[in-house]
């Protein structure tokens, strides 16, 4: 059987591996799933950062009308995820850091990181920067909503909320308390300290969603 790369009616470009029936379903040959499972995960991952996806549920699996169709289903092979196969590939990116249950304390839905937290917050910060910002408070609102689109406009808060977090482990953001809630101030913050948190991601070497 010929596996060919498919152009989606969005746009998106399917690996061929997609059309191979087998793809959709779990294997029990360990090293096989393995590598069913990393492409996977770099597909996922590609076609959110594609279409700006940051959720992905079981759920998704059982909606013939998901944002996650194309992906998740396959109608020239009549091929399907199911929600079971789905929820083991979630407890997968989950357990790679490449995404967090959302909300909390419960395993059918995530938050994906197809950027990660900690690339959120340098391109925050470029921005806020380059902007003229800094020492200026702004509400998450504002953050996720600003008045020229940018590549975080539309985040979700709590990735959002993540992204802050590890600015201020480096002295580059502060939570503060306004009147409508949150707002962050935003600081040059320790230049050496921030060159050695990047060298430490650049170690830890992330994997991306751009695979395909």
């Amino acid at each position: 059987m010929a596996l060919n790369t498919h152009r989606t009616g969005s746009g998106y470009l399917l690996p061929s591996i997609h059309s191979f029936p087998p793809f959709f379903t779990q294997q029990k040959n360990v090293a096989t799933q393995a590598t069913s499972t990393d492409q996977w995960i770099r597909l996922i991952l590609s076609y959110a950062r594609h279409h700006r996806i940051f959720y992905l549920s079981i759920g998704d699996a059982e909606d013939a009308e998901s944002v996650w169709k194309e992906v998740l289903r396959n109608e020239r092979i009549s091929r399907r995820v199911l929600p079971e196969y789905l929820s083991f590939l979630i407890e997968e990116l989950v357990s790679k850091g490449q995404a967090a249950y959302e909300p909390p304390k419960q395993n059918r839905s995530v938050t994906l990181y197809w950027k990660t937290p900690e690339e959120w917050g340098e391109t925050l910060h470029e921005w806020v920067t380059s902007t003229g910002q800094l020492n200026t408070i702004l509400t998450f609102y504002e953050l996720s909503n600003p008045p020229i689109p940018t590549s975080f406009s539309g985040l979700p808060d709590v990735i959002l909320r993540r992204a802050v977090t590890y600015l201020s482990k480096s002295a580059r953001a502060q939570v503060i308390a306004v009147t409508d809630g949150e707002g962050v101030r935003f600081f040059a913050g320790n230049s050496s300290r921030r060159k050695q948190e990047e060298g430490i991601l650049i170690l830890v070497n992330w994997p991306r969603a751009d695979g395909y």
